[in-house]
C-alpha cells in the first residue's frame, strides 16, 4: 500500500538522537523500514513528533538524505517543512522536491498568533510561487493546540481554488472530531488524515484517507489490522483496543512516552534521548508508562485472540 492509496495509515516517526542529541540517521533508517515492513502506507519525517522544530534546517536536510541514501524510497516518504521562518519553509521543501520527494506536511509559520486568514494565505502563496510550476504536493497540518495557528475552512477553500493541483491534504491534529469530519466532508478532493488512530475508523467510514499518528510508532501491528478490517464486523472491536492502547501512552508527555517505550521495546538506550527544551520522563514516570502499555496491548492480545 503507498501514500496514493485510497486508505492509508502513515506512522509520524520519532527522531532517535545520540548521546550528543545528533541525529542517529543509522538507527533512523531502521527504524522506518521497521515501520514499512510492519505495513505502514508511510513515514512522515521531522514532523511533531519527530521534534522537526528543534532541528535545523541543515539538520533536516541532512536526516532525509541519509534515509534516502539508506534506500528507503521517496514515495513512502511525507517530510515536514513547515517553519517559523518562511524562507526556511521554502528551502526544505524545494530540497524535499530536489532529492524526489513530492509531498510536504506543512505547518503555518507559528510564532506570531492571531494571525488573519490573508496572512496565512500568503504563507501558502509564497512558498508555491517560489517552488514555481512544481509538482509539489502540500499537506496542510492543523494542530492548534500546539501551535495556536489554526487552518480554518475558509482557508482551505481559498488555496484549493488558488492551487488546485498542489495542495492535496490534510492533517488534523486537533482531536475534534467535528473539525475532522467537517474538513472530510467539506473537501472530497482533499486526503484528509486524523491526527490520531482513536479517530481512524470513524474518518475511515466517513471517507477520510486515514491517519497520521504519532503513537503508531509503538501500536502499527493493531493500527494495521484495524486498516485491513474496518469493513468488518470486529472492526469496532479492534478500534476498542487501539484506542485504549493509545490511552494507555498519552497521559505522560508523548514524544518522551514514545521514546520511553521505545527504548524499551527496541534495547537501544539512545531511543531515550531527547531535545530541550523537551525533558525525558522520571524513572518513575517512564516505568509507570511501560507498564500502562503493557497491560493495555496485552490485553488487546487477549481479546483478540479469543
Amino acid at each position: 500500500m503507498t501514500i496514493e492509496s485510497e486508505f492509508s495509515l502513515l506512522t509520524a516517526s520519532l527522531t532517535p538522537l545520540d548521546q550528543n542529541l545528533n541525529l542517529d540517521c543509522d538507527l533512523l533508517k531502521a527504524h522506518i523500514q521497521g515501520l514499512l515492513q510492519c505495513g505502514a502506507s508511510g513515514i512522515v519525517l521531522f514532523g511533531t513528533t519527530g521534534e522537526g522544530n528543534s532541528l535545523s534546517v541543515s539538520e533536516r536536510k541532512h536526516g532525509l538524505e541519509a534515509i534516502l541514501d539508506g534506500g528507503i524510497s521517496p514515495n513512502k516518504l511525507i517530510v515536514g517543512t513547515g517553519c517559523c521562518a518562511l524562507t526556511d519553509t521554502v528551502d526544505l521543501t524545494q530540497h524535499a522536491l530536489n532529492a524526489g520527494v513530492d509531498r510536504v506536511l506543512v505547518l503555518p509559520p507559528f510564532y506570531y498568533k492571531n494571525v488573519s486568514n490573508d496572512g496565512l494565505f500568503s504563507v501558502f502563496d509564497y512558498l508555491l510561487q517560489h517552488l514555481g510550476h512544481s509538482k509539489v504536493k502540500v499537506y496542510l497540518y492543523h494542530f492548534p493546540q500546539m501551535c495556536g495557528v489554526p487552518i480554518s475552512i475558509d482557508l482551505v477553500q481559498k488555496l484549493i481554488v488558488a492551487y488546485p493541483d498542489n495542495i492535496c491534504g490534510f492533517k488534523d491534529s486537533s482531536g475534534d472530531w467535528g473539525s475532522i469530519s467537517a474538513m472530510i466532508q467539506g473537501f472530497p478532493q482533499l486526503q484528509v488524515f486524523a491526527g490520531s488512530e482513536e479517530f481512524l475508523l470513524d474518518t475511515l467510514r466517513l471517507g477520510g484517507a486515514g491517519c497520521i499518528s504519532a503513537t503508531t510508532n509503538v501500536t502499527l501491528p493493531l493500527a494495521v489490522e484495524l486498516l485491513s478490517n474496518f469493513k468488518t464486523s470486529g472492526a469496532n472491536d479492534l478500534q476498542r483496543h487501539l484506542s485504549q492502547l493509545r490511552h494507555s501512552i498519552e497521559q505522560w508527555p508523548m514524544i518522551a512516552a514514545l521514546k520511553v517505550l521505545m527504548q524499551h521495546l527496541k534495547g537501544e538506550d539512545q531511543w531515550e534521548n531527547i531535545r530541550p527544551p523537551l525533558s525525558v520522563l522520571s524513572s518513575q514516570d517512564a516505568q509507570a508508562c511501560i507498564q500502562s502499555y503493557e497491560t493495555a496491548a496485552h490485553q488487546a492480545m487477549m481479546n483478540l485472540t479469543q
